[in-house]
C-alpha cells in the first residue's frame, strides 16, 4: 500500500548523488523514471545539468517543492540527508536497492515521510505505478 501510494502522490523526485555517467545506476534509474512521466531533480554539487534538468548543490537550495527524495549516496550520509528531506518538506525518503540505513528510516517515518529502504526505485516504479 506505501508503495501504490508514493507511486500514485509523489511526481517530483530530487535524485541526491545523480550522476551524469550513463553507466552509473542512478542516471539509468533516473532516466527510466524520466521517460515514465516523472520529473527529476538531479542533487550533486559537482555537477550544473544532467539529463537536460539543472542540477542542485543541495536539496535545500531546490526553490520548489519536491515529493520525494531519492538516495544514492553511502549510507553514513543519508541520515543528514533525510534531515534535509525533512526540513524541506517531501512526502517521502527512498533508499535505493543495498541502501539501510535505520537511522534515516526513523528521521523520515518521525516526521511523517513515507520510508523505503533497499529497493529500487525503477524496478518497483515498472511493477506497480500508475501511468
Amino acid at each position: 500500500d506505501t508503495l501504490r501510494r508514493i507511486f500514485a502522490r509523489d511526481r517530483t523526485i530530487a535524485v541526491v548523488g545523480l550522476s551524469a555517467d550513463p553507466w552509473r545506476p542512478s542516471h539509468d534509474v533516473a532516466q527510466a523514471m524520466q521517460r515514465m512521466g516523472w520529473r527529476i531533480v538531479p542533487v550533486n554539487p559537482r555537477l550544473t545539468e544532467v539529463l537536460g534538468e539543472r542540477c542542485y548543490p543541495r536539496l535545500e537550495d531546490i526553490p520548489f517543492p519536491v515529493d520525494m527524495v531519492n538516495v544514492f549516496r553511502r549510507e553514513e550520509g543519508i541520515p543528514n540527508i533525510a534531515r534535509s528531506a525533512v526540513a524541506i518538506g517531501a512526502r517521502s525518503l527512498w533508499q535505493q536497492l543495498g541502501l539501510r540505513s535505520a537511522e534515516a528510516d526513523r528521521i523520515a517515518t518521525e516526521a511523517g515521510l513515507d520510508s523505503v529502504w533497499d529497493r529500487c526505485l525503477k524496478i518497483e516504479a515498472a511493477r506497480l505505478a500508475p501511468y
